[in-house]
């Protein structure tokens, strides 16, 4: 006898990922451009995540580990920083400093792309998210994204 198998696309993941964090909002945005085409802007950590993620003004690749995790250090707008620990791949990113979360997902649909995007402070000590500005931060987020897809597909 074997247990059923679930196969959830990179979106559904993320929900569900965020569904168990308190203050967790999870935006989600259709682009209309192809799925390649979105994540080459959204997957590019280095030159291209800095002009979409709000709060992030860049992010260095330190080292990439067997498993294909990466640990990256990156810096705010506003001058701070932070080490992350990454999960990268095709459709997903998950990335988890001491304070701070970021998770981005996306998925091909008729329309285009299915873009979803969370994030926030993290509350020490728990597996939850200072939630004020979280909504707010993960929409412009997206609309950013879909302005750069369009700059780069012009």
């Amino acid at each position: 006898m074997s247990w059923p198998v679930a196969e959830l696309d990179a979106v559904r993941r993320l929900r569900a990922l965020a569904s168990a964090i308190p203050g967790a909002y999870v935006a989600e945005r259709v682009i209309a451009a192809p799925f390649a085409v979105v994540w080459a802007v959204a997957g590019d950590l280095e030159r291209e995540f800095g002009t979409f993620e709000p709060d992030m003004r860049d992010v260095t690749v330190e080292s990439a580990g067997p498993d294909g995790r990466l640990v990256a250090r990156a810096r705010s707008r506003y001058g701070m920083r932070a080490r992350f620990d990454v999960d990268l791949a095709p459709g997903w990113c998950w990335m988890q400093s001491r304070f701070l979360l970021v998770g981005l997902a996306a998925t091909a649909v008729p329309e285009g792309t299915l873009v979803a995007q969370t994030g926030g402070v993290r509350v020490p000590g728990r597996a939850a998210l200072v939630p004020w500005g979280v909504r707010p931060a993960g929409e412009k987020a997206l609309a950013r994204l879909a302005a750069r897809v369009g700059e780069r597909a012009s």
